[in-house]
C-alpha cells in the first residue's frame, strides 16, 4: 500500500509516522507561507517531523502548486507525484531547516486534493 511505498523510499518506518493528513483546496483557496517544524513536537514520542511526504492526488487544471520561495522552485499538482523535503537539518535534527518554508499557491481552475 501507500504507506509500504513511503516507507520504502524514505527508510523511515511507518510506525514513527503522523496519520495521513487530506486536503481539498477549491478555486482561490491557499494555505499561507509555513514551516512544518513545530517546537511542541519536542514532547511527543515521535519528536519534530523530520521530513514532510506530500502526495498529489490529482491533476490541477490551473493554479494549485507548493511554492519554496526560498528555493526558487514551485511544483505543479501532478496525479501519483509527491513531494519530499526536510523540515530540519541532517545534523542538527532540533534545529529548523531554513530553506525549506513553503506555500499552496491557489488554486485557479479545478480542484487540488492531496495527502
Amino acid at each position: 500500500g501507500v504507506l509500504q511505498r513511503m516507507e520504502a523510499i524514505t527508510g523511515i518506518p511507518m510506525t514513527n509516522y503522523e496519520s495521513l493528513q487530506l486536503v481539498r483546496y477549491e478555486v482561490g483557496q491557499f494555505y499561507r507561507r509555513h514551516h512544518d517544524y513545530s517546537d511542541t513536537m519536542d514532547e511527543t514520542v515521535g519528536g519534530h517531523r523530520i521530513l514532510t511526504f506530500f502526495m498529489y492526488l490529482n491533476h490541477v487544471e490551473e493554479g494549485g502548486g507548493t511554492k519554496f520561495e526560498d528555493l526558487n522552485y514551485i511544483a505543479q499538482p501532478k496525479r501519483g507525484s509527491a513531494l519530499i523535503w526536510p523540515s530540519v537539518l541532517d545534523d542538527e535534527v532540533d534545529t529548523l531547516d531554513e530553506w525549506t518554508y513553503h506555500e499552496a499557491l491557489a488554486v485557479e481552475k479545478g480542484i487540488k486534493f492531496g495527502a
